[in-house]
């Protein structure tokens, strides 16, 4: 888009160093004050229906070979455990609750603004020539899909030089550490121009004075803010945020172990769609999946297309094989969950712990 130049928006009185008061598109940008984020230019791509195909949405059965040796694993890594239960117990019965994870990844960049200034290196810039481009028409490479990333640039034409205010244009400030008198108290006789023979000190000279090290007794230190060049080169800075947003539907079981031990675990891939926008899944076996799907969708194409732009979505389904083993141990029922494709194991009540003391 092209803007058109405002002359009066230059004042020639200042020449080069004076930034306009405003450019086209970054109206009521303050120094100093964050623009705040952007609102994108509508999404040009419309989903499309997608259909899951058939295919075999099943998971074999945890083998009792397969329980017991999870549960092993599990209790060689707790000190505090004795190994009886898992030798000497016996599995009465083992029970399968498997369940669907639906998951929604919502890609997304937003922009803002804000101005800024850096010590001026004598940089060439030819400022107010032209508009500087808006802030969503700066061409900026896209990272890693669904990786969280930002990045800073300089918009174009919007540079202009000024005397640093915190030197007042000199590229040095009064020495912190010696509050300008380029001198200290002396840390051997800490002050007192004697030692403790109440002789002279020989640090001091016998002053109770020091040369201040940071400013080497000058009393002055470069400027932080210019870094001794005396001016700033001041622009606005565009700040680019990549985001992914992700949200979990997990369809409830009852097999009495906490929903939220599956964050922790990942299950069996049954299907995964990606693009610029999905559309909600139709014809899974689960309508609950299917209801959540159409839900979070719209509710995530609602949220995140009003401060920033959708770049891409993926949503998928696992199934999550859980598997409650009941076992007997001295004459007494116990049980534990093995779950996840990584058979983690949950044990709340093991019968066979001891306090250990670590050295």
């Amino acid at each position: 888009m092209a803007y058109p130049v405002n002359q009066a928006m230059y004042p020639p009185a200042f020449g080069m160093q004076a930034p306009p008061t405003s450019f086209p598109g970054y109206e009521g940008l303050v120094p100093g004050v964050s623009g705040g984020f952007l609102p994108p230019p509508p999404p040009q791509v419309l989903p499309t229906p997608v259909h899951t195909t058939q295919q075999d949405w099943s998971i074999p059965r945890l083998s009792e070979e397969a329980a017991r040796e999870a549960f092993t694993s599990f209790v060689d890594s707790h000190c505090c455990y004795s190994s009886e239960p898992v030798k000497d117990g016996v599995i009465t019965s083992m029970e399968q609750f498997n369940t669907f994870r639906y998951r929604l990844e919502t890609f997304t960049e937003s922009r803002k603004t804000e101005w800024a200034t850096k010590p001026y290196e004598g940089e060439t810039m030819n400022p107010f020539t032209q508009p500087p481009p808006g802030p969503w028409e700066m061409p900026v490479k896209a990272p890693v899909m669904f990786k969280d990333h930002v990045q800073e640039l300089e918009i174009p034409n919007s540079q202009s030089i000024k005397p640093c205010d915190t030197c007042s244009a000199s590229g040095r400030v009064k020495c912190n550490k010696c509050s300008g008198t380029g001198s200290i108290t002396c840390s051997t006789c800490r002050g007192a121009g004697k030692d403790s023979a109440e002789d002279r000190c020989n640090s001091c000279n016998g002053t109770g004075k020091q040369k201040c090290s940071d400013c080497s007794g000058q009393g002055t230190e470069e400027c932080g803010t210019c870094k001794g060049k005396r001016q700033l080169l001041s622009y606005i800075k565009l700040m680019v945020q990549w985001k992914n947003n992700v949200e979990d539907f997990i369809v409830e079981q009852s097999s009495g172990l906490d929903v939220a031990n599956l964050g922790e675990v990942s299950g069996k891939p049954l299907f995964k769609d990606a693009l610029q926008m999905v559309y909600p899944m139709t014809g899974f076996p689960h309508p609950g999946v299917a209801e959540a799907s159409e839900k979070m969708v719209m509710e995530h194409r609602s949220k995140y297309s009003q401060s920033g732009r959708i770049m891409q979505q993926q949503q998928s389904i696992e199934l999550i094989p859980i598997s409650k083993v009941n076992y007997q141990w001295k004459g007494k029922q116990y049980f534990y969950f093995v779950y996840g494709t990584e058979s983690k194991v949950k044990a709340d009540d093991y019968p066979a712990t001891c306090c250990c003391i670590i050295l």
